[in-house]
């Protein structure tokens, strides 16, 4: 993961919500994954937004941003400068059905029955330690407007750690964790809300998967009871367009320790011998690729030529 999320978390906790919609694409041709475009924008004069208000105001989680702009003042952007937004995606090598969830990436992908689009949306996981589910398929059981929280005991013990009091029981209301919408997935997990207004784009979650407020009130109203759910834990997604050329996007992995998890050292990225192929194919310029893999700038790079 990022190295700088350890001061991140302690400054968004300190930010106003912000609030936006998922992004919608049009889904690409039959043998195509790439979607969008990337968009730069310029931050305005005499600025007093952090980054998070980009971020939510263009549908991105914040290590979106961050892998896209490694070279931004997070709490204060400067003005003038620009950001590119990174809305061009490739989308992952599986189904286009129900909801897909990506949680090296953090986004979630839902695909509206009937509909030949794809709706992105930013999204929040489990912390290192206690990771959201990887490699999952899954459904929706249920769906519950006003969730209340159980805190489990491990939970608990966690915060009374920190000098932290935590109830048994958080009823429904504006103090509750869960915030307004939970998509229950499975027996254990939710997709839910929040009431702390931040978090989205950065491990901070007991392990369920965390939206901001208008994204899951969106994904509570559209998405039906039995939709099928898969989780899948992608860093480097590929494609070859139908006009041959062949793209990389590639986000830092996940750590599955805290100390790893909280140090600057790259994770090592999954490079299958079928990826390594692909990487070496005819037309590839292997410039382009050594850099993609040493930059994880998490934006789709062309490794073709011409």
């Amino acid at each position: 993961m990022l190295p700088r999320v350890k001061i991140l978390c302690s400054l968004i906790m300190l930010l106003a919500g912000q609030s936006a919609l998922a992004v919608s694409y049009p889904l690409p041709p039959e043998g195509s994954r790439l979607v969008g475009e990337p968009l730069t924008i310029t931050i305005p004069d005499q600025n007093t937004q952090p980054l998070e208000t980009f971020a939510a105001q263009y549908g991105q989680g914040l290590s979106n941003m961050l892998e896209a702009n490694p070279d931004v003042d997070v709490f204060l952007p400067v003005s003038g400068s620009t950001l590119v937004v990174p809305q061009q995606i490739i989308l992952p090598a599986t189904v286009r059905q129900g909801i897909v969830i990506n949680v090296a990436e953090m986004r979630l992908y839902y695909y509206p029955k009937d509909s030949n689009s794809v709706e992105i949306l930013p999204i929040g996981i489990g912390e290192a330690g206690r990771e959201t589910p990887r490699n999952w398929v899954t459904r929706v059981e249920r769906k519950q407007e006003a969730p209340s929280w159980t805190p489990t005991a491990n939970t608990r013990r966690e915060y009374a750690k920190r000098g932290e009091s935590l109830p048994a029981f958080v009823p429904p209301g504006p103090d509750n964790p869960m915030g307004l919408y939970a998509i229950y997935i499975g027996k254990l997990y939710a997709i839910h809300g929040t009431n702390a207004n931040f978090g989205i784009g950065l491990r901070v979650s007991q392990g369920c998967i965390r939206l901001r407020n208008d994204d899951i009130a969106y994904l509570f109203q559209n998405v039906p009871v039995g939709t099928r759910v898969q989780i899948i834990d992608q860093p480097v997604k590929t494609t070859t367009e139908p006009d041959g050329s062949r793209w990389i996007e590639v986000h830092e992995p996940l750590s599955r320790n805290r100390t790893e998890y909280e140090s600057d050292k790259k994770v090592p990225l999954p490079i299958t011998p079928v990826m390594r192929s692909f990487m070496q194919g005819a037309g590839v310029d292997t410039h382009r690729v050594s850099e993609a893999l040493e930059r994880r700038s998490g934006m789709p790079v062309k490794i073709t030529q011409g």
